[in-house]
């Protein structure tokens, strides 16, 4: 049996999904990671669970969250992004 290719099963679903997950708001684009790094997953597990701030600026880096934290948004709003972005990604960042 061949060794598992971890490179190859990685761009096989960076080909399908992408590098990054682009929404826009107000005229502005943004995007999230298709893939969260150890570092990222770390950083997830440190923040309070009602940290929704942290999460952002976590996921956007501080440039985009800059950004994003000058546009008036509601909690629907955000809720709205990150179910489109768990179900587009498979990345699971928030409770149903």
């Amino acid at each position: 049996m061949a060794p598992f290719d971890v490179n190859a099963a990685r761009a096989q679903r960076r080909e399908a999904v992408g590098n990054d997950w682009t929404f826009t708001l107000d005229g502005e684009t943004f995007r999230l990671p298709t893939e969260l790094s150890r570092a990222t997953a770390r950083g997830l597990r440190a923040l309070d669970d009602n940290d929704v701030d942290g999460l952002l600026e976590l996921l956007l880096g501080k440039e985009q969250f800059a950004r994003f934290a000058r546009i008036d948004l509601t909690m629907q709003d955000i809720a709205a992004i990150l179910d489109a972005y768990g179900k587009e990604t498979g990345l699971g960042l928030g409770e149903d």
